[in-house]
């Protein structure tokens, strides 16, 4: 398991959670995965940038892995409430409290990003008729088959956890997020602008072409 940062965080960020993000506070985290094939070419990997065979389009294994990690750290620096954690805010005027998003410099912030791999083929996973149980393997949230994460934990542990598992044939890219964060559709926002980091060339980190928008208001003051 290694750890992932944003790029480029020079300052402390908050970001307060609304009464909606907060009716989610006891709920489970949710988790969202992509299946892909290898190239052909690339099932039988080496740590070699680029396959044996002489495809220069086709990264090996560890230099996959290394692209996505890369990638995933200039994508946070876009979604910075990702790598933050939740803090206990308390009001003596009224008195009462709420919960932000931290996000900053120091060793707690980040996503977990883990490298595993899993001796089954696509087909082992596309054939049968329902989700073999293989599955919740292949998620940070899961152990053992039993949800671990309660959103309200976002105080102590990632918000954000991302398992790469190597198949035979295939990769799957699973993701447990807090779900007092984001909802489905923010989270493939973010899917999507990290996949456009990953394909991006070196020096092109400060462009997605759609940056996420993380004020939270509702009217906008003149």
């Amino acid at each position: 398991m290694q750890q992932q940062k944003p790029q480029h965080l020079q300052k402390k960020q908050s970001y307060h959670l609304t009464p909606w993000d907060l009716s989610l506070i006891s709920a489970h985290s949710v988790q969202f995965g992509l299946l892909f094939a290898k190239p052909p070419s690339s099932f039988s990997v080496s740590s070699s940038s680029f396959d044996s065979v002489g495809d220069q389009n086709h990264l090996s294994s560890g230099a996959f892995v290394d692209q996505l990690k890369h990638s995933l750290s200039r994508t946070l620096a876009h979604f910075l409430p990702l790598s933050g954690r939740f803090v206990t805010n308390k009001h003596d005027d009224p008195p009462s409290s709420s919960i932000s998003i931290e996000c900053n410099n120091d060793s707690s912030q980040g996503v977990d990003f883990i490298h595993a791999a899993a001796p089954v083929t696509l087909y082992d996973i596309l054939s049968p008729r329902y989700i073999p149980p293989i599955i919740r393997s292949f998620f940070a949230s899961y152990d053992d088959g039993t949800m671990l994460m309660v959103n309200h934990d976002g105080h102590s542990i990632r918000l954000l956890s991302v398992q790469v598992t190597e198949l035979v044939d295939g990769y799957f890219i699973g993701c447990s997020v807090n779900h007092a964060v984001v909802d489905g559709t923010s989270f493939w926002h973010f899917f999507n602008a990290w996949a456009e980091s990953c394909r991006a060339k070196e020096n092109s980190d400060e462009l997605i072409s759609q940056p996420a928008i993380l004020e939270r208001w509702f009217l906008k003051e003149h």
